[in-house]
């Protein structure tokens, strides 16, 4: 071959290699695509060493130990990459929250498939010795030296009560504040309570003996919707006065109430499971329950109280983090009045300021706040969880464009009784086929606009307050109430509670096909304007009366009432449009008055042909939410359609 044709040659294969492109590398040699997904692993048989691509222990290496170290190594990962922390079951304490922030975005943290992974907000407590007969003893040198308190105590997955005075109901004291409350419209109390009507409580000479201990006791005073808890600063045996380390959310005996119970003291061990923290010599004591052994229990006192904290900015949210199947248990709440809804504590999940997070089939129990507490999250959504056995709130969801669906919610406010099932609002927000049920005060709260509260199932609500519901909402704007399934709402006094109550400044809200069981006042409106209440099912084994103070412009059409004794309709003035409704009073009258302020006056007209007040022949089955009408009914007549809430109420 000639010079010439060998560098010809040449010359053609290297157009042909740069033709055909750069030789692709072998497929073991690739390097990852910066938008592959990364799945990280946790176990508490890992180590914070190892890498955590592992699920299992191998070949030196595994899942990571905590979360806290998932989390920064999720960081590492880059934001590009979507990762994944995946938790094997067993327990994970911390001591101090999971902080996530805005670099945190598009993080998602699930249990293992078919796993229970279980989040601690506290430490272990160990050291048990029996005290007496009856009594276990933990020494806590950082209590000693007040470096540590907390106000619950969870042994064995139980939230356990605290040592109380009195054993049952509630001690009645002496003070007294007059002032009018001029509604929360009207800017509140007449007058401003003065720092000392805040911080004093005059009491019964006979309710607080020498065991009284300042440094250990802590005080619940009882308002009317809500209550504060306070410390003692000191006593004044020969005064009868109690002198509080922080201030009250309303004056003692402000609406009338005079009622407090006394925490924290060992006068008020009664029975097995209760507990309390003796601060002056830096020991927790605790009465087992049967079958209970300390030196092998499960003790955990808080640390923290947030278990996770997802915290944004508003110019920088944090964006689109999931938690999924977790379990979290033991969280605390500071010394201070909570004020309404108990809004002043934390979540053991609490959200600010984030968008389009996903909390999902979460456990979330023996806790001292709220189990979910979400603030400025728009499209925040919260499905499936079982919030339950908390001191506060159970759900607590605010953010435009949020939906609430198919959680179940159910013993709450165990410590600070004005903790609501589920609470929130915003634009647009939706709280759908949710079960609630024991709540000390309302099941649901809501306010905002274009607000939707749908299919849920709501009973045993305000066991404890006043001034509530089953769903108690507050000036909300363009609310939709239907099919809504609400029964065994007791009164217990003071303002009352209702099933359905639109509260000063609701305005445009309908109120349709819902059903009320057993509640005596089954609709409550006050300063409400133009609203509408239609198609609703009211029963009651009792004399029965729906409310309208300082209320104008309502639509009231085609509903059913049906009470046992009298029905009496409270504010006919109030309704400007009538018709085809059916108020059956077996065994009692239909009475309608006029409404002016709060006072009934005369009587007042329900309407021409509005009322119907001949039995409407149901059929069996009303008592689970199918309302059926016999052929023979008035409501077929009448155009009053069959309605089955039966199926209201969260889906597993």
């Amino acid at each position: 071959m000639s010079i010439m044709r060998y560098f010809a040659l040449l010359w053609f294969v290297s157009v042909a290699a740069t033709l055909a492109g750069p030789k692709a590398a072998p497929a073991a040699e690739k390097a990852p695509s910066a938008e592959a997904p990364v799945r990280l692993y946790v176990s508490p048989a890992g180590r914070d060493t190892w890498s955590g691509r592992l699920a299992a222990p191998a070949g030196g290496d595994g899942p990571l130990a905590t979360l806290a170290a998932a989390r920064d190594a999720a960081r590492k990962a880059g934001a590009a990459r979507p990762v994944t922390v995946v938790l094997a079951g067993g327990r994970y304490f911390l001591e101090e929250p999971l902080a996530l922030q805005p670099h945190d975005s598009g993080l998602t943290i699930e249990a293992a498939a078919g796993e229970e992974p279980v989040l601690l907000g506290g430490q272990r407590i160990t050291g048990w010795r029996k005290e007496g007969d009856r009594l276990w003893a933990a020494p806590l040198p950082a209590v000693a030296r007040g470096e540590w308190d907390f106000r619950m105590l969870m042994v064995n997955g139980h939230l356990c009560p605290r040592a109380r005075m009195p054993a049952e109901g509630r001690f009645t004291h002496r003070s007294e504040f007059k002032v009018p409350w001029m509604s929360s419209t009207g800017g509140g109390w007449k007058r401003k309570p003065t720092p000392e009507e805040l911080t004093t409580l005059r009491y019964r000479a006979e309710d607080l003996d020498p065991w009284l201990q300042p440094e250990n006791a802590e005080v619940t005073v009882y308002h009317m919707w809500d209550e504060s808890l306070a410390g003692v600063k000191s006593i004044d045996r020969r005064a009868h006065t109690l002198i509080f380390t922080n201030p009250l959310g309303h004056p003692p005996g402000a609406f009338g109430v005079k009622e407090y119970v006394v925490w924290n003291c060992r006068a008020g061990l009664h029975e097995p499971g209760q507990w309390y923290l003796d601060r002056k010599h830096g020991k927790v004591v605790y009465w087992a329950r049967k079958g209970e052994d300390m030196t092998k229990a499960l003790a955990v006192a808080p640390t923290v109280e947030s278990v996770i904290r997802i915290a944004g900015a508003p110019a920088k949210p944090v964006r689109n983090v999931t938690l999924r199947g977790l379990t979290v248990m033991v969280a605390d709440t500071p010394l201070k009045a909570g004020g309404f809804g108990a809004n002043h504590y934390a979540g053991a999940v609490d959200v600010l300021h984030a968008e389009g997070g996903h909390l999902e089939r979460l456990t979330i129990t023996a806790v001292n706040g709220h189990g979910i507490r979400t603030r400025r999250c728009p499209r925040q959504v919260v499905t499936h969880c079982h919030v339950h056995h908390t001191g506060a709130g159970g759900i607590y969801v605010r953010g435009d464009g949020a939906l609430v669906q198919d959680n179940l919610v159910h013993h709450v406010g165990l410590a600070f009784p004005s903790g609501i099932g589920i609470h929130g609002g915003g634009k647009g927000t939706r709280f759908v086929h949710n079960t609630v049920h024991d709540t000390s005060y309302s099941a649901v709260n809501v306010s905002g606009e274009d607000v939707t509260v749908e299919a849920n199932h709501l009973y045993r609500a305000m066991l404890v307050l006043h001034d509530g519901g089953g769903i108690y909402t507050f000036a909300p704007k363009r609310l939709v109430m239907r099919g809504n399934f609400i029964h065994d709402i007791p009164d217990t006094g003071g303002y009352g509670s209702s099933a359905y109550y639109l509260d000063e400044r609701a305005e445009g809200c309908v109120v349709e096909r819902n059903v009320s069981l057993r509640v005596a006042r089954p609709s409550h409106n006050h300063m409400a304007r133009n609203n509408t209440i239609c198609d609703n099912v009211f029963i009651t084994d009792g004399p029965m009366r729906l409310t309208f103070p300082k209320s104008e412009g309502f639509t009231f059409r085609r509903n059913v009432l049906v009470a046992e004794g009298n029905v009496a309709f409270h504010g006919t003035n109030a309704v400007t449009m009538w018709g085809d409704n059916i108020f059956f009073a077996r065994g009692g009258k239909v009475v309608g008055k006029r409404v002016k302020g709060y006072a009934a006056e005369e009587a007042g007209d329900l309407g021409p042909d509005a009322v119907r007040r001949a039995d409407p022949k149901l059929l069996p089955g009303w008592e689970k939410g199918v309302i059926r009408f016999a052929a023979d009914s008035p409501a077929r007549a009448l155009g009053i359609k069959d309605l089955d809430v039966s199926k209201a109420g969260h889906q597993p």
